[in-house]
């Protein structure tokens, strides 16, 4: 599976429309399937974060054609102001995507890494995963970006961030988290609280 993460930037009073003509551009897609739509509440506000999931890169590359080749890229027209694509691959050792209910509260956190860096860092976050399993199991998907500088993307789920800052405290004080070796490769990181669109697959 390959995955693709819109960035679509909008007024701030835009969003709710932005999000409706962004899941409507997905659903006249020939290939992609809707897993995520969101708007910033944290972080750069007047986004809207779109997540699909293709089978194939040609499925993805002709998607992405799509928008670029169109006049109003995501049924966007007047209300959007720029827009961003972005490829990824999942780490290879973590569960496919589970959409659903998954809490509310989203976290989407990219960190830009070192050249070289991303092996040791695959490495570090699979040994990391399963000891620290009372706050993984929060973790929705991480990534690997297949284009642009090297860096990775994980996106968390919680039903607050009061349990987000609990579970997060209880592993560090544990030394089980983060991945152990793992932030040595960081060489820049921005963090995005996310809710939900009432029309994402993952709410």
């Amino acid at each position: 599976m390959l995955y693709e993460l819109a960035t679509l930037s909008c007024p701030l009073l835009a969003l709710g429309d932005v999000c409706a003509r962004a899941r409507a551009w997905t659903e006249d897609a020939e290939a992609g399937t809707l897993l995520g739509c969101w708007r910033t509440d944290i972080g750069t506000l007047g986004r809207v974060l779109v997540l699909r999931g293709f089978d194939t890169p040609e499925a993805m590359t002709a998607e992405r054609r799509r928008a670029l080749m169109s006049i109003a890229p995501f049924h966007g027209r007047d209300l959007l102001t720029a827009f961003a694509m972005e490829s990824y691959r999942p780490f290879p050792f973590l569960p496919p995507l589970r959409t659903g209910s998954r809490g509310g509260v989203y976290e989407i956190r990219t960190y830009r890494l070192r050249p070289g860096g991303l092996v040791p860092t695959l490495a570090a976050w699979e040994a990391a995963i399963e000891p620290a399993r009372t706050y993984t199991d929060h973790l929705v998907t991480n990534l690997y970006a297949l284009d642009g500088p090297p860096r990775i993307t994980h996106i968390w789920a919680f039903s607050s961030l009061e349990e987000r800052a609990r579970l997060r405290g209880d592993a560090y004080a544990a030394g089980i988290w983060p991945p152990k070796g793992g932030p040595d490769q960081i060489l820049e990181a921005t963090s995005t609280i996310a809710l939900p669109d009432p029309g994402s697959p993952l709410s």
